[in-house]
């Protein structure tokens, strides 16, 4: 495959090392140093955007990849009060869109825990919910994007939580409590506990590297080649 990457921090030169690995060709790297030469990348040139760039740079990037009928992977966070508007263009324009807020396979696998753990904790309250997250002291958003896909997920659960709120004490029961630190280097540390006066239950993924995100976007690029239209990881693992 012919693959265009928008955004070439750390994250993008991990993705482009796995890329070539996996037997693909890298047809353009744009950062904010040449971010007018993202005009060359079109179908003709480039079979698929992987797209890990900054949350103020992400919207102008996948607006310009869905009204171009490009097929876009996107793991930024931080941009996703315009989610509505780029799955539309990507629809009027026959595009393919692929967002996750993280593509690690396990992390996935995790929110699928979170997810039947939130069910069966959902009638015990004796217990308190509280989620963490820690991130490098690089990362631009907070709470984290996988953060919140977690605390979403618990409130598809339990019906009895309705949101979310970052580094506050909650102040009503429906609320879901994020806490977020940067600290040095970390790739990214997620855990879930609920408390009581007797236990508490406590689920962690921790991640050790950017490998396990960035080889997740390639694997996602591969399966987006045949596809138009809006795409999620549960489609992609499902199969």
């Amino acid at each position: 495959m012919k693959i265009a990457l928008l955004g070439y921090g750390k994250m993008g030169r991990v993705i482009e090392q796995i890329a070539l690995d996996r037997g693909h060709e890298i047809v353009a790297r744009i950062d904010l140093l040449n971010k007018d030469e993202r005009a060359k990348i079109t179908p003709e040139t480039a079979d698929a955007v992987i797209e890990f760039s900054s949350p103020h740079s992400a919207y102008e990037n996948l607006k310009y990849c869905m009204e171009n009928g490009l097929k876009t992977v996107s793991g930024t966070t931080g941009w996703l009060e315009h989610r509505s508007e780029i799955e539309a263009l990507c629809h009027e324009n026959n595009a393919a869109f692929f967002y996750a807020s993280n593509f690690s396979i396990g992390v996935n696998l995790f929110f699928k825990l979170n997810k039947q753990l939130a069910k069966l904790m959902s009638n015990q309250a004796d217990y308190e919910l509280v989620t963490y997250e820690i991130h490098h002291t690089e990362k631009k958003d907070s709470p984290s994007g996988t953060a919140i896909t977690l605390a979403e997920g618990i409130m598809q659960e339990n019906t009895s939580k309705t949101k979310w709120i970052n580094n506050e004490l909650p102040t009503e029961a429906s609320e879901v409590p994020i806490w977020s630190s940067r600290e040095g280097k970390v790739p990214g540390t997620h855990t879930i506990k609920y408390i009581s006066d007797v236990d508490t239950i406590e689920m962690t993924h921790t991640a050790h590297s950017r490998q396990g995100f960035a080889l997740g976007a390639v694997i996602a690029a591969e399966w987006l080649a045949d596809k138009t239209g809006v795409r999620t990881m549960d489609e992609m693992l499902s199969e």
